[in-house]
């Protein structure tokens, strides 16, 4: 069972953010911006590409609300889910970065900017 699958369960403590019959929002232990928090499918997805349709039209809806319950509803930020293993995804869990509270850089995501791709 993954982390965020004993997360859902009550296995390992998190700091919920927001809550639905399907989604939960916590925030993330090492955060990247003034505010990061993880939304994620309480059933288990491993990543994007396994999603359906209907579970990202639910999971627009919640995490527009998390973003109005934490206040980055007005000023902005940015969502970010990794795709397997090239788009650094480390755990397989479908997972959501919400992250805000100021303005955000965008760095360089290669591991080497003089690799090629």
């Amino acid at each position: 069972m993954c982390i965020f699958c004993k997360i859902v369960n009550g296995e390992i403590p998190n700091n919920t953010v927001h809550e639905s019959e399907h989604f939960l929002a916590f925030h993330d232990l090492y955060p990247k911006a003034p505010v990061h928090i993880l939304i994620i499918p309480k059933q288990h997805v491993d990543c994007f590409q396994d999603t359906t349709p209907e579970m990202m039209a639910g999971l627009t809806s919640f995490a527009q609300e998390v973003a109005t319950k934490v206040g980055l509803d007005i000023n902005g930020y940015r969502l970010i889910t990794n795709n397997g293993a090239d788009g650094g995804q480390e755990i397989m869990h479908l997972h959501f970065h919400m992250l805000g509270g100021g303005k955000l850089k965008w760095n360089d995501l290669r591991e080497d900017p003089h690799k090629s791709l």
